[in-house]
């Protein structure tokens, strides 16, 4: 099976920095895995709320997770700098695919690469929604 290389800091569309903690390390010395999934939501949810998809408390549609996958090329470990790249795969009828590359300091190729599909849901009946027409087009922004 070939692996693919890792993706470059030039190949996705929008970043959020987020700073290490001593926590965030794993008796391996290094960030362990399950941080890389709450760099993802971090830097989703920042580009979310920042950007006008949606307003997560008073709209009447917000977002839940439905699937997220990482793929880890090299290590990340405190006091590093964790820059996150995002950009929008696809954008569906009420899901939207992100693809997300986290970047260790100034390194131009990711440490670590996945996706995060996010669904649309009604506030009220927490069922898929339609995306709204704002939110589409700040996803597109990035697509």
């Amino acid at each position: 099976m070939s692996r693919q290389p890792p993706g470059r800091r030039a190949d996705y569309r929008w970043f959020h920095s987020i700073t290490t903690r001593w926590m965030d390390n794993d008796v391996f010395r290094h960030v362990n895995n399950v941080n890389y999934f709450s760099f993802f939501d971090t830097a989703v949810t920042y580009y979310e709320m920042t950007e006008g998809v949606v307003d997560l408390l008073e709209d009447p549609v917000h977002c839940v997770v439905a699937e997220v996958m990482c793929r880890y090329h090299s290590s990340v470990a405190f006091p590093d700098r964790v820059t996150v790249g995002i950009r929008v795969a696809r954008v569906g009828g009420s899901s939207v695919r992100y693809e997300i590359g986290v970047f260790r300091n100034d390194d131009d190729e990711a440490a670590a690469e996945g996706y995060f599909v996010h669904v649309f849901v009604d506030r009220a009946t927490q069922r898929p929604a339609p995306v709204p027409e704002g939110a589409r087009a700040a996803l597109r922004a990035i697509e």
